[in-house]
């Protein structure tokens, strides 16, 4: 059996060379994925869209005949040249024949081409995981791995068992007696004798008889049948994975302007898609926060525009009765991001870290602060604006070994790059605090 897939490649593109050429350039196609999202918005941040590579990234590598040892000779038509002079290296870096380069390195010799959304996603959040999943309760996963279920009458060729079916031709041969090849060559060779003996006995017409019989019966019952088919059977089974809950706490005081809830809520819309991407069972729960803080729905979180006060403590408080009532540290894989401007109300940093140290850490495999403030944003020349009341607490934790991991952001194109590195695949170890 033959099967030929005739369908016809998605807008006429060649399907398997442009995996294959993905596979190649992963690396530059990932940094210009990586460059396309720090530019885009939150409503096109899971687009697909066009994006370009250098060049030199797509050329073949190419077999050629070296010249061997040294060989020093002069061009024809050269007037200033003799044998043995050193051709000075042309200004500017360039070459012969070429024209200026670019003082700022940019130009034309770029590869443009266009991604899906699939393959947008699938580059960007690549080497991407939440850290320390461990498997606590496990439960069905949406996604279930196949496993082997004996063997089906029809099926795949591509799961045609071998040797079932012909474990199953042979039983059948065997129960209808069907003649071995030895039987009838035996029988031809008896014959061939008696011939050439000029058959004195007269049993020629007997076994020639005989032989006809058997060779009916081979034809008859064929080495294998169609009834001895059998293909490899597989069903899904639900494969369990661990359950985990992320806790989504923004600040939305009055001290937090537009710009710094624009950076906060691009930092929450990747990481939505990030968990929506590489995982089933991930729950969310958004918190806001001014001096009071309640859990709400995605659009509220993102889109209302309530202010007031500032009051740190109460979102833990809020994420501590919510862990209570709905997801036990025992079952679950509880992590947290936090987005603040870092400011906080005189004497609540205490009640802060206490609740941090002796409720919300020790039940978070992960706890992620990002801190966000206005683009150039510093004090008077030669005085650095220093670091924030949340941000000293929180550095203080993180040096008496808490699983927290800081990172501050000033402008858009920073969100990116600190989300890779705060969810970024790790071999061991945890991350510090850094700015």
């Amino acid at each position: 059996m033959q099967i030929l897939d005739r369908r016809l490649n998605p807008s006429g593109r060649s399907l398997p060379n442009r995996q294959r050429f993905l596979r190649r350039a992963k690396s530059l196609v990932q940094d210009a994925v990586r460059d396309a999202s720090a530019k885009r918005g939150i409503r096109r941040a899971d687009e697909g869209g066009e994006v370009s590579i250098p060049l030199h990234g797509i050329r073949e590598p190419t077999f050629h005949h070296g010249d061997g040892g040294v060989r020093d000779h002069v061009l024809p038509g050269n007037k200033e040249y003799r044998a043995g002079d050193e051709i000075p290296r042309p200004p500017s870096g360039g070459g012969g024949g070429g024209s200026e380069g670019s003082p700022d390195g940019s130009g034309e010799d770029e590869f443009r081409f266009v991604l899906t959304r699939e393959e947008f996603l699938d580059l960007f959040l690549d080497d991407l995981e939440l850290p320390e999943m461990a498997k606590r309760r496990l439960v069905e996963g949406s996604d279930p791995t196949w496993h082997r279920a004996g063997y089906a009458v029809s099926g795949s060729p591509t799961n045609l068992s071998l040797s079932r079916t012909m474990r199953n031709s042979l039983s059948r041969r065997i129960a209808l007696r069907r003649p071995k090849p030895k039987e009838a060559e035996a029988l031809r060779e008896e014959i061939e004798r008696l011939e050439a003996d000029g058959d004195p006995s007269g049993r020629l017409p007997a076994l020639r008889a005989e032989l006809e019989t058997l060779l009916r019966r081979t034809q008859r019952i064929p080495y294998i049948d169609p009834v001895d088919v059998r293909y490899r059977r597989f069903e899904p089974v639900p494969r369990p994975v661990a359950q985990a809950v992320m806790f989504c706490l923004m600040d939305v005081s009055g001290s937090m302007t537009e710009d710094m809830k624009d950076l906060a809520k691009r930092f929450y819309v990747l990481l939505y898609l990030f968990l929506q991407r590489r995982y089933k069972h991930v729950e969310l729960v958004f918190i806001r926060h001014t001096h009071e803080a309640a859990e709400v729905d995605e659009e509220t979180f993102f889109h209302s525009r309530e202010t007031g006060g500032t009051l740190v403590s109460t979102a833990l408080e809020e994420m501590r009765r919510v862990v209570a009532d709905r997801y036990s540290p025992a079952d679950w894989n509880i992590y947290a991001a936090q987005a603040s401007d870092g400011d906080n109300a005189s004497g609540d940093s205490q009640r802060t870290a206490r609740l941090l140290t002796e409720e919300i850490l020790p039940a978070c495999q992960y706890y992620a602060y990002i801190e966000v403030g206005r683009d150039g944003e510093h004090g008077m020349p030669g005085f650095p604006r220093g670091p924030t009341d949340l941000w000293r607490t929180y550095e203080t934790l993180v040096a008496m070994g808490a699983p927290m991991a800081m990172k501050k952001v000033r402008h858009r194109r920073d969100i990116f790059p600190v989300f890779r590195e705060l969810f970024q695949k790790q071999s061991a170890g945890g991350e510090g605090a850094s700015a």
